[in-house]
């Protein structure tokens, strides 16, 4: 069963964000914010097959559903 700390941080070592929030209650459903420069110019599907990649086999093993925002720096409004 995977958590949203371990899940924050291999995120922020894999793809160098500047803002990562992961959240889920049953340790299989997350929802996550991910903001990170590398996005700069891509589209919404490159941002989230990133974001797949930086899980690798979580995603099949640990991780049932990931809903995310994918967001450049520019783009985080804090919210």
């Amino acid at each position: 069963m995977a958590d949203a700390k371990s899940i924050e941080a291999t995120l922020r070592g894999a793809l160098g964000c500047t803002h990562v929030e992961v959240q889920g209650a049953d340790g299989v459903h997350f929802e996550a914010v991910v903001v990170s420069p590398a996005f700069a110019g891509m589209s919404r599907v490159r941002r989230h097959q990133m974001v797949y990649a930086a899980l690798g086999d979580r995603m099949r093993e640990e991780i049932h559903a990931l809903s995310m925002q994918a967001l450049a720096p520019e783009e985080w409004t804090g919210r």
